[in-house]
């Protein structure tokens, strides 16, 4: 293969694309010549100002409300009369609240449900929701942002680290149930350099990043590269999970 990995003519949507890692991945699939579709929960002032700034053209946002299936099949219906087919779905759209795992009290019943509603149900009915629209263009690819929490149990609270896990399982199953027409794949970071990391204490990070073999966490744009890397260049690959954490399951 010569020359850079391109995504020309290819359609792309990012849940949750104004944050911090959705951002990156926006910003990484447009320079590779994505059409992207930059889908957020709350924020519309600032998924536009990424769609406008994003390198090439056709950019746009959508409000994508992953617990809300009736607004997907929506968009869905939107994406199909504007762009015709959706070559590449990221569920990049998540939350979590820090809690001790040992807090049993501390974890609210409704934290829980929130957590396993927008964490698995979520990317779920997105899948859902656009996988006619994803086997229409012959390109079909769900990239489902999980953490390395669903392997190591160490993350920001009990619930966060299972509805990774389960992601995970989501990614194996969906990628059996839908090929060959869509491949299905789980990219994992550790922790990442983004908005989370900036709300916790230094100390935090540090510790992370000495129990890290190579000695940091991540960058955004490199849980970003690895999504490009999905679409780009493990074109025989389904159904595993593709780890960005510096080893961190090691320290």
């Amino acid at each position: 293969m010569t020359g850079a990995p391109s995504l020309a003519g290819r359609v792309a949507l990012v849940t949750g694309g104004a944050g911090g890692i959705g951002r990156a991945i926006c910003s990484a699939l447009a320079a590779a010549g994505a059409t992207v579709i930059v889908g957020y929960g709350g924020s519309e002032a600032r998924a536009a100002a990424l769609a406008a700034a994003l390198p090439g053209r056709g950019h746009r946002c959508a409000r994508v409300p992953v617990d809300d299936s009736a607004v997907l099949a929506a968009v869905a219906e939107d994406i199909r009369r504007a762009e015709g087919h959706l070559d590449l779905l990221v569920n990049n759209a998540g939350l979590t609240t820090p809690v001790p795992h040992a807090d049993l009290d501390g974890l609210s019943d409704e934290w829980i449900d929130t957590i396993l509603r927008v964490n698995v149900r979520g990317p779920f009915a997105c899948v859902r929701a656009f996988a006619p629209l994803l086997r229409s263009g012959g390109h079909g690819l769900v990239v489902n942002i999980s953490s390395v929490a669903a392997v190591t149990g160490l993350g920001s609270n009990v619930a966060y680290c299972a509805s990774k896990a389960a992601l995970d399982s989501l990614t194996r199953s969906l990628a059996r149930a839908l090929a060959p027409d869509i491949r299905v794949l789980s990219v994992s970071p550790g922790w990442v350099d983004g908005e989370y990391a900036a709300r916790m204490p230094p100390e935090v990070i540090a510790a992370q990043a000495a129990h890290t073999p190579l000695g940091r966490i991540a960058r955004p744009e490199e849980v970003a590269q690895a999504v490009l890397a999905a679409a780009t260049l493990l074109t025989f690959t389904t159904g595993t999970v593709l780890p960005v954490d510096g080893g961190r399951p090691l320290g």
